[in-house]
């Protein structure tokens, strides 16, 4: 049992000088990172009710996790190989350097090639597609290099224990020890340097947008006439009516994010139409474009949560592509196909009022949120605004893509959200430099958020200051576009000290309600109240 644990822990550190080298080849040349893989795996294969309480209890932990569960299952199977290299060796050991080496890798590599297959078969996502002829050379380096350590670390065991007697016997017991808890601290440093190594993509540092000229846009948007929004208290808030980049919100299924080279992407436009189109980036970019407003917000997000963003978005309307194409009579929805095997579809009149866009915020889209192209799609939830396009086919009926095939809504339209941000700590990672606003009996405060129902539109918000037995109709600024959330706010003058719990609801310019009934996310989007609880001091 001893002698196992320790061909295990062998196994184990040269599993981790192999996953090194992968994560390397994987970052410099794109190649194969088994974990990434077999987590992506995981997602393609998990259940839409189990996924939902994973991102409803974690959040973008799930995805992190999932990822670093992946690296320790691949380090305890690369022990579980060490063991088994072991038995191999015994009855080779004999045969000299490179036949020991070449058994030593050959049964790693082999393993891992089977496991390898069979998850590029099962998943539906791989961020970086590569051919299984490419696949097994990304995987020959590192297992020659697990193998070479295997059989330099199984020849020392054949003869150290000699060595060691000769030495002192009384001392044998104690160097093995030592020698096998060096081992594990290799073992660990190895392993950590490559999950922190990862950690730069799981948590990436905020890139700075870069800025852009005084009379853009994003920069300037419209000044509201009414004064409330004119509060020194609520500067920082109105500022960030547009979502810097580096705060927009990030959703998807890949753990680490695609790259795409513009000059080696094209989009292709396929299916019921009569002229099927090959563009490149630089002839997307050439055609006539727009620029538009929109808020998206991911079908996950929680009541009070913060995956909803707004930005300043330009491309070429999807209308024209799809006339271009020429789209025939039949034609019912259209499907999205992406760089990483993301796949989604949406009715044929959502598409007409699609753009498909290259710039984000006046610079090129970030790879983060979908470069080179993604397509915006007004009034339904971030899944189905699909990020990294590679094609587009049109099709005579209604299609289900990957979060729909998991149980999600293929109708998807937002339900009606309202937020309080001030006073409380709502949507902190979306708007800049909150500052906390104490409350004080007799003395007026401001309080304010956002609200949101896609398309639809806001036509009316309120507050309640005494959990919903009351209510005051807040003042709305005007929305950026048709497509973007609102900002409201309204004053209050607290009468007396105490606790007080504050409560927001809208209603669309359909005349629908906001519902007060809580709904958990899965599968239509969550709804319900915002509700926050502050504490008045005494004057």
């Amino acid at each position: 049992m001893a002698e196992n644990r320790d061909h295990f822990i062998i196994g184990f550190v040269a599993g981790s000088a192999a996953l090194g080298i992968m994560f390397f080849f994987r970052i410099f040349a794109g190649g194969l990172f088994i974990p990434e893989l077999a987590a992506q795996t995981l997602f393609s294969l998990m259940p839409g009710t189990v996924e939902s309480v994973a991102v409803e209890t974690l959040g973008p932990l799930a995805k992190q996790m999932a990822f670093a569960g992946a690296i320790v299952a691949n380090l305890f199977l690369y022990g579980a190989i060490g063991v088994l290299s072991h038995r191999t060796y015994q009855r080779l050991a004999h045969k000299g350097f490179v036949i020991n080496l070449s058994q030593l890798s050959l049964l790693s590599y082999a393993i891992l090639f089977v496991l390898v297959t069979i998850m590029l078969e099962v998943t539906q996502f791989l961020t970086q597609p590569i051919p299984i002829s490419l696949t097994s050379l990304y995987l020959l380096p590192p297992h020659i290099v697990f193998g070479f350590i295997l059989y330099f670390k199984f020849r020392r065991q054949v003869t150290g224990p000699e060595l060691v007697q000769q030495t002192n016997p009384n001392e044998s017991l104690t160097d093995l020890k030592r020698r096998q808890f060096l081992r594990i601290a290799v073992a660990s440093a190895i392993g950590s340097a490559i999950f922190f190594s990862g950690s730069g993509f799981l948590f990436p540092k905020p890139e700075r947008t870069p800025d852009v000229p005084s009379d853009s846009r994003v920069l300037q948007p419209a000044k509201s006439p009414i004064d409330i929004f004119a509060d020194p208290r609520l500067a920082f808030f109105v500022a960030a009516e547009v979502t810097p980049n580096d705060r927009f919100y990030k959703v998807d299924v890949n753990i680490l994010t695609p790259t795409i080279k513009e000059n080696a992407w094209k989009l292709n436009v396929k299916g019921l139409v009569n002229n099927p189109l090959e563009l490149t980036y630089e002839e997307l970019k050439s055609m006539p474009a727009v620029e538009e407003y929109a808020t998206l917000e991911c079908i996950s997000n929680k009541i009070g949560e913060d995956l909803i963003s707004t930005a300043l978005w330009k491309g070429v309307p999807l209308q024209s592509i799809l006339s271009n194409a020429q789209f025939k009579p039949e034609a019912a929805y259209v499907v999205f196909k992406c760089y990483d095997g993301y796949d989604v579809g949406i009715p044929l009149e959502r598409a007409l009022e699609t753009i498909l866009t290259y710039e984000m915020n006046g610079v090129p889209l970030p790879p983060e949120h979908g470069f080179p192209l993604r397509a915006v799609v007004p009034g339904i939830y971030g899944m189905m605004n699909a990020k990294w396009i590679t094609e587009i086919e049109v099709v005579d009926r209604t299609y289900e893509g990957f979060w729909q095939r998991q149980g999600w809504s293929n109708n998807a339209q937002y339900q009606i959200h309202s937020t309080i941000v001030l006073p409380s700590a709502a949507l902190t990672s979306r708007f800049r430099d909150l500052r906390s606003l104490k409350t004080v009996a007799g003395e007026k405060v401001p309080i304010a958020g956002i609200a949101f129902a896609g398309d639809r539109g806001i036509s009316k918000v309120e507050v309640s200051m005494d959990d919903g037995k009351s209510w005051q109709e807040a003042r709305i600024k005007e929305p950026l576009s048709n497509y973007t959330w609102v900002l409201w706010a309204t004053e209050w003058i607290p009468s007396t000290a105490g606790r007080y719990s504050i409560v927001v609801r809208a209603a669309d310019k359909t005349g629908k309600v906001q519902t007060p009934e809580y709904q958990n996310a899965f599968p239509n989007g969550s709804a319900g109240y915002h509700r926050v609880d502050i504490n008045v001091e005494a004057s």
